[in-house]
């Protein structure tokens, strides 16, 4: 059995794809989540260990470190927020909010694990999650921008920080078709004007961001550290119209 997998947002749409994927690797988990119920459904499922708790409440995180142990052989921080809105709407509590769970939450989730992390037996992996908006830029994700601008930053100070034992990465997909954009996809129009904006002429799946946080956390991935990888259906490089 290889070492334990710690995932923030276990039972949400990535967050439960990479943990089905990661279990089939070998990886003992550990599931993070507020819902208890479906993140106890899930452990059981895959034979983890679970935490229960929100991200803006400091003191769950040292409640997962004090449940994995000594020894953690990776972090996936897959939690976050779509807040949309013109920057005359939002609030400061929209910008704290947001950055609290995207930015702030990840910083700690690897600071309070950071112990167990050195102490993995092969060099641990830690990956996060960004935007396309970051990069390409879009009207009305000012507080997303901002918040995951933040998560790109952390991405690279942490895995200078903290190379050689430790590899950070993070991917930045464009929307992807999961229960947290559930309310913004629920306008047929807007999901299909979004498609059309793809190269790849489809939005992204759990299962496609699932699959390169599976890559990263693997040895495959040894010599990869400090990048943003988008998986984003060509969004944030290529127009196929004029």
């Amino acid at each position: 059995m290889n070492s334990t997998i710690v995932i923030y947002g276990g039972h949400g749409g990535v967050g439960s794809a990479a943990a089905r994927l990661l279990h089939k690797r070998g990886f003992a988990l550990h599931l993070v989540g507020r819902n208890e119920a479906a993140l106890g459904s899930l452990a059981q499922e895959l034979e983890a260990t679970m935490t229960t708790g929100d991200v803006t409440d400091p003191a769950l995180f040292g409640q997962v470190a004090e449940a994995v142990g000594k020894e953690c052989g990776g972090l996936v921080y897959a939690v976050g927020t779509i807040n949309l809105g013109s920057l005359q709407r939002l609030t400061p509590e929209d910008f704290l909010q947001d950055f609290q769970v995207n930015a702030v939450g990840a910083a700690m989730a690897v600071k309070s694990l950071l112990p167990a992390l050195k102490r993995s037996a092969r060099p641990a992996s830690v990956v996060l999650y960004s935007s396309v908006a970051v990069a390409q830029g879009f009207a009305f994700h000012t507080s997303m921008g901002l918040a995951k601008g933040a998560v790109e930053g952390l991405t690279r100070s942490l895995a200078a920080e903290l190379a050689p034992r430790i590899r950070v990465n993070a991917i930045a997909p464009s929307l992807t078709a999961t229960p947290l954009a559930e309310k913004l996809l629920a306008n047929e129009k807007v999901t299909e004007t979004i498609t059309r904006n793809h190269a790849l002429q489809r939005l992204g799946s759990a299962e496609d961001i699932a699959g390169l946080t599976d890559f990263l956390m693997s040895d495959q991935a040894s010599w990869i550290t400090g990048q943003v990888i988008g998986v984003d259906g060509g969004r944030s490089t290529l127009r196929t119209s004029g």
